[in-house]
């Protein structure tokens, strides 16, 4: 399900909204204004697993926080 987030622009409350054919909220759960502006986001997807990807360390790759070549690695 496609799901949008907007602002309000009457009172700058920000939501998260399922839109099914097409059907766009009309009010603003808050304050229930009718002013309501989609607003840019970005998407989260999920693959399979539980694995959870480490962020890379100081020398981008081994962790090493001494920087790049302490480690003798790289």
């Amino acid at each position: 399900m496609p799901i949008f987030e907007y602002r309000c622009d009457h009172c700058g409350h920000r939501f998260e909204a399922i839109v099914l054919n097409g059907k766009q909220p009309e009010l603003c759960p808050a304050c229930e204004h009718p002013e309501l502006r989609k607003q840019i986001s970005t998407f989260a997807a999920h693959a399979g697993g539980s694995a959870v990807a480490a962020a890379p360390g100081a020398c981008g790759s081994c962790g090493d926080p001494r920087g790049p070549g302490s480690c003798r690695m790289h």
